[in-house]
């Protein structure tokens, strides 16, 4: 395993990152027995960042992850999130976000968190998560309970606007770093560096689109986008690459942060991610799926509120 420096935080986080949004049931059921072993075998591998959140299985995941960690926790770094309870429920209030704390830490069976990011900011009124959210989370970790703070969202405009407004030590975003979307190194990096902000980048495999099985249903992709990747799938797939382990070690090779989530539920995954360190992808190959994917490269969705929403393409 690497391991990489997470800002200023001085936690040296492996490169890549337990997303433990599947123990949720987030992308089909999961065993619970077989998502165990998959977080012992993952921290058996080197594997030592493990991201959660009460949103993943509403409390399913954090449930399960804490679960599994038990008589582990200080091998681990661990991170949750707060603020996004359901599909449509936010809540950012400090009373909320001091009350979701203790949940989350009961369910992880814990007494801190080493990382507490306010989930989906651009759901939220930024004023807000500057003056109030931001706030409690920073009396938390005064408390010892969170060791940093952070944000995260898909939004990269209004994350930057909030963590120029407010002190944060991390910075996660999903889909914005890896073969379909690369603005995050672009519009995001030069800032995170500035001021010493450690940049995690979650959903390598875009919500599920470099997998054999294709993406869920409800996946907000373009249909154009969908259509190409699953040539590039397709295409993987035909010369025996698992398009997973390509899409992850693209990431690896060329992204810009301390730490890549990738969803796992069970040990055969665990491997299959870890595989991404041992099989660099071919430049020749690399070179071709970069050109199936080149006209809809950069195309993303609108998330969260119209004010805090990024443009169509970058």
């Amino acid at each position: 395993m690497r391991y990489r420096t997470l800002g200023r935080t001085g936690l040296a986080v492996s490169v890549i990152g337990f997303g433990a949004s599947p123990l949720g049931n987030e992308f089909g059921e999961a065993d619970p027995s077989a998502g165990e072993r998959a977080v012992h075998a993952a921290i058996a591998s080197g594997i030592n960042f493990f991201d959660v959140a009460p949103y993943y299985g509403r409390t399913l995941a954090e449930e399960r992850l804490g679960q599994a960690l038990e008589g582990k926790r200080s091998q681990v770094i661990l991170a949750t999130k707060c603020g996004r309870y359901d599909i449509d429920q936010f809540d950012f209030s400090a009373s909320r976000v001091f009350r979701s704390t203790e949940e989350s830490l009961r369910r992880l069976k814990s007494d801190y968190v080493d990382l507490l990011h306010v989930h989906d900011v651009e759901f939220g009124d930024v004023t807000q998560i500057v003056n109030e959210t931001l706030p409690a989370l920073e009396e938390i970790r005064r408390q010892g309970k969170a060791r940093f703070i952070g944000i995260t969202g898909y939004s990269l405009g209004v994350l930057a606007r909030i963590a120029s407004a407010a002190p944060v030590s991390t910075i996660l975003s999903y889909c914005r770093s890896n073969l379909l979307v690369g603005d995050l190194d672009t519009r995001l990096r030069p800032f995170a560096a500035e001021h010493g902000i450690g940049l995690i980048n979650a959903s390598p495999l875009h919500m599920g689109i470099w997998t054999p099985q294709g993406p869920p249903s409800w996946h907000p992709a373009a249909p154009e986008v969908l259509a190409a990747a699953r040539t590039a799938v397709n295409f993987l797939q035909s010369s025996s690459i698992p398009p997973a382990r390509f899409a992850l070690r693209y990431c690896l090779d060329s992204s810009p942060v301390a730490t890549t989530l990738v969803g796992m539920a069970t040990e055969d995954q665990v491997k299959e991610n870890l595989a991404a360190l041992d099989h660099p992808n071919n430049p020749e190959m690399l070179k071709h799926i970069q050109q199936i994917l080149a006209p809809v490269r950069n195309r993303i969705w609108p998330s969260g509120r119209i004010e805090n929403r990024d443009n169509g393409l970058h």
